[in-house]
């Protein structure tokens, strides 16, 4: 289940004043003079050995570093935009008062924590989710392209050490092999440095995705965070930590597994993108899934 704050008040729905959370604190986000700078220029878009790829468990791909600095802008930037307009952050919450410890906007569909159902249209307010930018879903088919490159690499691998051995005998090594996907929805979260989300499975979406196997695309930006993985109790949990510019892929056989975030490393965000969107402490979390 998800982790959820105490009560602060009777109130069962957010105010106007409460939504449209501001991930960067600033009046208009514009990328700082240095940007023009050609040396910060190629600091940005540095990439000194490309992303490691590392396979966490069946189906489930973490990509390190794979969103350059530049990129980690940007999104930053059009996540900021569309969190102050229409169907922007706000901080969800259930009828008894208690609230998500994050903020949260969804794109394409919202997500509803109260009834766990998607829907075109957010109930606090009867706004309609923003489109996902077109640019998102670019970097999402990246990197599913990459991590199945990986898996299929790594199989290949198997099959070359056992060469006389048929697939039965190799224990199916496609099994571990990421579907494609086309993502609709994006749920955007924004932690600040206390915040976390208890572990839970992502089991909203249609039937027809989920038995597919369709995987989850999670980006991280900002400070680095103690993800939890493989277990319902925290405590038998997995740990990993996801920094900024890192993407994990779940899908295939581990597509339900259990997940969360323990917590959010303060001071851990790369200084440089920090100094370019003055994003606030915090991570920044988007993951998308097709319905």
């Amino acid at each position: 289940m998800l982790k959820k704050d105490e009560p602060s008040s009777s109130q069962t729905q957010p105010s106007s004043s409460q939504i449209h959370f501001d991930i960067c604190g600033i009046p208009d986000v514009e990328l700082n003079s240095s940007l023009q700078s050609k040396g910060t220029e190629q600091q940005l878009e540095c990439s000194k050995n490309g992303p490691r790829v590392q396979q966490l468990t069946s189906g489930m791909v973490l990509l390190k570093k794979f969103i350059n600095l530049k990129n980690q802008v940007e999104i930053i930037k059009q996540c900021r935009e569309l969190g102050l307009g229409s169907g922007g952050f706000y901080q969800p919450g259930y009828k008894n008062g208690a609230k998500l410890n994050l903020q949260m906007m969804c794109l394409g569909r919202n997500w509803d924590p109260e009834t766990k159902r998607y829907g075109h249209i957010r109930s606090i307010d009867d706004a309609t989710p923003p489109s996902i930018p077109v640019e998102f879903k670019h970097l999402v088919q990246k990197a599913i392209q990459t991590s199945r490159a990986f898996i299929k690499r790594t199989s290949n691998s198997i099959e070359d050490t056992f060469p006389k051995m048929s697939l039965k005998e190799t224990s199916n090594p496609t099994k571990d092999e990421l579907p494609k996907m086309s993502p609709d929805i994006c749920i955007v979260n924004f932690y600040t440095t206390s915040g976390k989300l208890g572990l839970h499975q992502d089991k909203d979406e249609s039937y027809e995705s989920i038995s597919k196997g369709l995987p989850v695309v999670s980006f991280s930006l900002g400070d680095s965070a103690v993800f939890l993985y493989g277990d319902k109790k925290e405590d038998n949990a997995k740990k990993v930590i996801l920094e900024s510019g890192d993407v994990l892929i779940f899908g295939g056989e581990s597509r339900l597994i259990h997940h969360g975030v323990g917590n959010i490393l303060h001071g851990t965000a790369p200084k440089l993108l920090v100094d370019e969107t003055n994003l606030h402490p915090g991570r920044l979390n988007l993951t998308f899934r097709q319905y």
